[in-house]
């Protein structure tokens, strides 16, 4: 054989790999992605089995199972405790080679889970949990945040409640990563705005009774008692705010993180006129009502979905049309992140809207409060729209950004 002619075979051969190499990356197309929540305490129900529903509809929208995909959905429940939810997601990638992990309500697993996801190169699919630092200091390119964050909450509850003339305040604060991140924001807007925060006490999760924590805040004379908690820990510490005469005795209620299940949860009676955030709510438009009516005869208890859970849904519809647009499953997290934040986001439930190079995706935010009894024509009729926060108001400033992805 001629120099020539070995020359001449080693090129065929390399390009023979590439063009078989191809082929099977192409076809690679099975993905597993593990929803990782609180299946049965305080956060169950805005996220829980409700949020796997939300996924496999997902799923199916994709059309992805039509083309050929094999997608599969595990579940698994963290119980609030970082070293759970890590040991979970660690047998995931490990043993059943999950792809992605979704939801992850309850900051301080979602964190250490985003360490362990950008070690391990899969995707993490926030709509969960809260803290904005998943997309600031604590960001990674294997972490997305799709719904809302502590920033947005701040900068529509506080704010409002300042400019109207609430500009002393007092935090109960869940004594973890997302009640501390919330206090933290939400009393940088007040301060910011005019305010004065006036003290804080910190509560542990879940706990049940309050009223050592209320005591403080109504001795605190502030106008606006701030609670930065969520799910059964707010349910119960505006039940018990009742029962001690909070709001009969001047102050006000800000419930920085509230959700449609807490207000079924509570009743009109109990939760009229309190003002709170969220990026989602199922009476919004006809894509919105669409969507809500379909997932409510899937769900338990036919529950209209939650914000975390409607972003569960278009976030896993996104992820799954950059697996398409990749050609494949690529088995390589960071790559079909980039993807997900190069392709132009557009879904029913929150519309168009850039995923940016922090990973927060920018939507519109919402004012809401709760309507009187007498106000609500219906079951789950339960919110009236005060005002709508600009996307670009409802993120934090790229340019104020502390993520190390984000170039200045």
């Amino acid at each position: 054989m001629t120099a020539f002619t070995a020359r001449r075979l080693a090129a065929l051969l390399a390009v023979a790999g590439v063009s078989l190499a191809a082929p099977a990356y192409a076809q690679d197309k099975a993905v597993k992605i593990g929803v990782l929540n609180d299946m049965s305490s305080l956060y169950a129900d805005i996220g829980g089995p409700n949020s796997v529903v939300a996924v496999k509809m997902a799923i199916e929208d994709s059309g992805l199972l039509k083309k050929g995909w094999k997608i599969d959905v595990v579940s698994g429940d963290h119980q609030n405790k970082p070293d759970v939810g890590v040991n979970i997601a660690r047998q995931w990638i490990d043993n059943d080679k999950v792809d992605a992990i979704a939801d992850t309500p309850n900051s301080g697993v979602a964190l250490a889970v985003s360490n362990l996801v950008k070690e391990k190169n899969i995707a993490l699919l926030n709509s969960g949990a809260a803290t904005a630092d998943l997309t600031g200091k604590a960001c990674t390119p294997n972490t997305i945040s799709f719904t809302y964050d502590t920033y947005m909450l701040a900068n529509g509850t506080g704010k409002a409640l300042t400019k109207s003339g609430g500009d002393t305040w007092f935090f109960l604060t869940a004594d973890y990563a997302f009640g501390h991140a919330l206090e933290r924001d939400t009393s940088a807007v007040v301060t910011a705005n005019g305010g004065k925060v006036l003290g804080g006490v910190k509560h542990p999760i879940n706990t049940s009774d309050f009223s050592s924590f209320l005591l403080q805040a109504q001795a605190s004379k502030a106008k606006v008692v701030g609670l930065a908690n969520a799910g059964g820990d707010t349910t119960n510490a505006i039940k018990q705010a009742s029962e001690f005469g909070i709001v009969a005795g001047g102050q006000k209620l800000a419930a920085l993180l509230l959700f449609i299940n807490d207000v079924h949860s509570l009743g009109l009676k109990t939760a009229q006129g309190l003002t709170f955030t969220e990026s989602f709510y199922w009476d919004l438009n006809d894509h919105t009502r669409a969507f809500s009516k379909r997932f409510a005869a899937l769900a338990s208890k036919n529950a209209m979905p939650s914000m975390t859970q409607a972003g569960n849904y278009a976030m896993v519809l996104h992820y799954l049309k950059a697996m398409e647009a990749l050609g494949g499953n690529p088995h390589d997290g960071a790559k079909v992140i980039a993807k997900m934040k190069e392709l132009p986001t557009d879904d029913p439930l929150f519309g168009k809207g850039p995923l940016r190079a922090d990973g927060r995706r920018l939507i519109p935010a919402y004012l809401f409060e709760v309507k009187k009894p007498e106000e609500s024509k219906g079951p789950w009729d339960y919110y009236k729209q005060i005002a709508t926060i600009a996307p670009e108001d409802a993120a934090k400033p790229l340019e104020a950004s502390d993520c190390p992805l984000v170039k200045k």
